[in-house]
């Protein structure tokens, strides 16, 4: 079975890799439990769905506009900076939320105000922090780096919420909101430990023109394109997450809420924490196409019954599908992208992740008001398989990648052996 167990090996060779991870994991942590306080304290202060809707919609556009512009600062600055001051930044924005929290009358405003902040910051920070990843790990080890990377959001996704409603059901808003502060101030003293990552020589001012370059470089690259576009169609035609409360209802099982929810993160870790075997693949296009249209089939047979085991077990499996394309589509982004490119395009990838289930919940819910929910998710998780399959049949050259022999891949393997930590600059990977 050690084949199949996830490969740790990144976190044994890199010391910048694992302050990094560390410092992620544990602010992560914090992050979920504003993520639980925030709509919490809202719903408090106004008793309105409405009012706890805006705070979500209200981080859309600074994902967006943010997003690319902290990829193209990714690839002009400091990326360990980047990442130290924005991070600054969303604690000086939870100690805001902390200080309203105690007022006798908390400003709904703020919370509008700085919820907008976050995303900006986030947006921000991705890019960087996806940037630096095969700065501090080695070529043939970015798909155990990615498997690694994803065990920390996942617990976090699921430890971080369970705490955050503890601490606020227990105590109050506050105190949760200190804890995160909490947080950020011990993963601000793991990224300080980070060597710097400055930019690569190739690297030009930040500017429109680098953006609209960055984005002419993703298109031209059509196995790159391959992997937006073929997760823009899963998550568009398949995200059922919109649905759940409803779904809950309809299988008569309102109690099952959360384990619905949680069904699709535990197919997720279960691959993840097998991730061993993904080391030995090689034809990446295929294996995001096939997961994709796993995902597809999944959620389509969890529309089709009304059983609550089986759409427990088919969302599992969903999810399971769902990050093995997770984690070679990464893998091809960190093993071929050139590193004057690499904000840009994470700043890319970051929207392509982002605003596909943002639109898919939409089409889920328009659907379902206009058939059904039943209709909503199979046909959701067919269209995808066809979308899928035809998307496929129309990129070759991203159906066919391999990562012995792509050129990009090559170029990279050879580009990573330079960029290490040079004896003669103390403290700075070059």
């Amino acid at each position: 079975m050690a084949k199949y167990a996830i490969d740790i090996s990144p976190l044994r060779k890199s010391r910048d890799f694992r302050n990094l991870w560390a410092a992620g994991l544990i602010s992560y942590f914090g992050s979920m439990i504003t993520y639980v306080a925030v709509p919490f304290q809202i719903k408090e202060l106004t008793n309105s769905y409405v009012a706890v809707a805006i705070s979500g919609l209200i981080e859309i556009v600074p994902l967006v506009i943010f997003g690319l512009y902290g990829g193209v600062l990714a690839d002009a600055i400091d990326r360990k900076k980047l990442i130290w001051i924005t991070e600054a930044l969303s604690l000086l924005f939870t100690a805001l939320l902390l200080i309203n929290s105690l007022l006798d009358s908390p400003s709904i405003l703020l919370i509008y105000v700085v919820s907008g902040l976050f995303a900006a910051t986030s947006g921000l920070r991705q890019p960087a922090m996806q940037a630096a990843l095969p700065r501090l790990v080695d070529h043939e080890d970015m798909t155990a780096a990615a498997a690694l990377m994803s065990i920390r959001w996942q617990a976090g996704v699921i430890i971080g919420p369970t705490i955050g409603g503890i601490l606020i059901s227990t105590f109050s808003v506050a105190v949760g909101y200190a804890a995160d502060i909490a947080t950020f101030v011990i993963s601000l003293i793991l990224l300080a430990l980070l060597s710097n990552i400055p930019p690569s020589q190739e690297a030009e001012k930040p500017s429109l023109a680098g953006l609209f370059e960055g984005i002419k470089y993703a298109f031209a690259r059509k196995d790159l394109l391959g992997t937006y576009l073929i997760d823009l169609a899963a998550m568009f035609f398949a995200m059922p997450t919109a649905l759940i409360p409803f779904w809950a209802d309809q299988l008569g099982t309102p109690w099952a809420l959360g384990l619905l929810y949680a069904a699709g993160t535990i197919g997720s870790i279960a691959v993840t924490i097998t991730s061993g075997w993904t080391k030995n693949v090689r034809f990446y296009g295929r294996a995001i196409m096939w997961a994709a249209i796993g995902w597809g089939a999944a959620i389509a047979l969890a529309g089709a019954t009304n059983y609550l085991a089986l759409v427990l077990f088919f969302l599992a499996a969903a999810g399971a599908s769902d990050m093995i394309s997770a984690l070679f589509r990464s893998a091809m982004w960190n093993q071929t992208i050139p590193d004057n490119f690499r904000g840009r395009l994470a700043g890319i990838e970051l929207l392509s992740y982002s605003l596909g289930p943002l639109a898919g919940q939409m089409r889920a819910a328009g659907m379902a008001a206009a058939f059904s929910l039943t209709f909503s998710v199979t046909a959701g998780g067919i269209i995808c398989i066809i979308s899928v399959a035809l998307l496929a049949s129309f990129l070759p050259t991203f159906r066919k990648f391999d990562i012995k022999t792509d050129k990009f891949a090559l170029e990279k393997e050879a580009e990573s052996r330079n960029l290490r930590v040079n004896p003669q600059s103390e403290g700075e990977i070059v």
